[in-house]
């Protein structure tokens, strides 16, 4: 047995969440807003708490800076029942921060990336790989050193029996620089969001995407928002699967990271991708039920209320 089945390794900030904004930014003008959160930010951590919420063992490797915020990130993965004993401390760059300007399902966001855009994998310690089953990446166009040598890490992991997930996420520069041909044959599971995929593949309809990224793809699981998500294996032919709707949504702040945790959750149990993908679809609901991307994962038994009470599934975690 391996102390973790999950190692998440990447990006790791705090957002500065402002809601009931008065009307959208501008220039030299100044806007309210009615609600402030600062809480654990990025998709990895988010992905990772939430992972950890749902029972499965989670250690994190990625790279803080030595102040405020990195305390705050570490003290909130530790609340989540993440292990930190592999964060990487700097004195050299501060912690990344990301301030978000939430529109109901919708939000603009500014990043300061600091410490999490120059972790390369010749700063992680390889003998975490020997540690755990499963390592999940994403956001890597956040961070360029890990970007650079992703394709190292995943074969690296591959050697070491280590099974492997992505998402990519949104590339700030929108340049979608990813030779999936080369990467998504050393992949798990490819979790990418429809948009951002027909980006990454310069695809006018997600059909088209998808065709791109048949021929290399082990499997993916194409998240698609209020409508569902696909599920894509090579030799089969795609399975959509609607999604459980909220019509009363808080924020969807972290929703793919929560679909993430719970498709991974039980990725690392051995379930069917089927049980998987709608497992994500469900995780990935219950997150919009409350603000944030881990509020709505406070422990268990409220993960199982709110997937009873609020979409009708009994779930036992």
């Amino acid at each position: 047995m391996k102390p973790y089945d999950i190692l998440a390794i990447g990006e790791l900030n705090v957002d500065l969440i402002l809601n009931n904004i008065d009307g959208e930014p501008e220039v030299g003008k100044e806007k309210f807003a009615g609600d402030m959160i600062l809480t654990l930010g990025s998709s990895t951590a988010i992905f990772a708490a939430n992972a950890a919420a749902l029972g499965a063992k989670v250690g994190f490797v990625g790279m803080i800076g030595q102040d405020t915020l990195g305390n705050l990130i570490r003290e909130s993965l530790e609340a989540k029942g993440v292990d930190t004993s592999m964060l990487i401390e700097t004195d050299e760059h501060s912690s990344g921060a990301t301030i978000v300007l939430n529109y109901g399902e919708d939000r603009a966001m500014v990043t300061y990336q600091g410490a999490m855009a120059v972790m390369s994998f010749a700063d992680i310690d390889k003998s975490v790989f020997e540690k755990c089953r499963h390592i999940h990446i994403s956001s890597i166009f956040l961070q360029p050193a890990l970007k650079a040598d992703l394709e190292k890490i995943l074969d690296y992991a591959r050697v070491q029996g280590v099974t492997t997930s992505l998402d990519t996420q949104w590339d700030p520069t929108e340049i979608w620089d990813f030779d999936y041909t080369r990467i998504l044959p050393l992949v798990s599971v490819f979790l990418p969001n429809e948009k951002e995929l027909m980006l990454l593949t310069s695809s006018e309809t997600i059909d088209e995407a998808v065709g791109k990224i048949k021929p290399y793809v082990n499997t993916a699981i194409i998240k698609m928002g209020s409508k569902g998500s696909l599920l894509v294996r090579r030799g089969e032919e795609p399975a959509f699967l609607p999604s459980f709707l909220n019509t009363e949504v808080v924020d969807a702040i972290g929703a793919g990271d929560s679909f993430n945790a719970g498709c991974i959750s039980r990725f690392v149990k051995g379930e069917t991708l089927e049980d998987c993908q709608r497992f994500g679809n469900l995780t990935g609901a219950i997150n919009t039920t409350a603000a944030g991307g881990t509020g709505a994962f406070a422990d268990k038994k409220t993960i199982e209320e709110i997937a009873r009470n609020r979409f009708n599934q009994h779930i036992t975690l």
